[in-house]
């Protein structure tokens, strides 16, 4: 599962990215084309954060076996995660609706209400931080993991005793 999860965390985060973008761009260039492509995106983004949270659930059952990473990596990112998921889903609730909204548009020169445009703006960057600080706290479980920083040498025994790190016995190499 943490495969799985690796192979699609990236996709939420990415469309959260360009919808904030192109939600910012609607608001220079007052194009229906930029608006639509700014709430499409978003509304992708929310429909795509739920099955990384899936597959992150089952990525921790697996990776809290792993002896180079910390419980509290991963509570960091799960937390995160947790915060990130209830964001973006909102924002594509909201992005789902202005879509709706702007399809039903009769005149091309018809806007969105000015308030419409703020939520799905600034929706759209909650997004797009939330998403990322997630994915900044992965770092620590595998790519900077302090366990990782001074494997033991080979065949000797080893065990790491560092403050606010769980003393593991590392696995003898034969």
């Amino acid at each position: 599962m943490a495969y799985v999860h690796i192979l699609i965390n990236h996709v939420p985060i990415i469309l959260a990215a360009l919808g904030a973008a192109a939600a910012l761009a609607s608001l220079i260039w007052r194009e229906r084309t930029v608006w639509l492509y700014a709430v499409a995106t978003l509304t992708l983004a929310g429909l795509s954060i739920y099955p990384v949270k899936w597959t992150g659930e089952g990525a921790e059952e697996s990776m809290e076996e792993m002896w180079y990473v910390t419980r509290d990596a991963i509570h960091a990112h799960e937390e995160a995660g947790e915060l990130a998921t209830w964001v973006v889903l909102a924002v594509g609730v909201v992005s789902a609706y202005a879509w709706w909204r702007a399809t039903r548009w009769i005149r091309p020169a018809d806007t969105p209400p000015t308030w419409l445009r703020a939520l799905v703006v600034a929706g759209g960057l909650a997004a797009l931080g939330t998403t990322a600080y997630t994915a900044k706290l992965s770092d620590p479980i595998l790519h900077y993991s302090p366990r990782l920083q001074h494997p033991p040498a080979l065949g000797i025994p080893a065990t790491i005793r560092n403050p606010g790190i769980d003393t593991m016995p590392l696995p003898v190499v034969p």
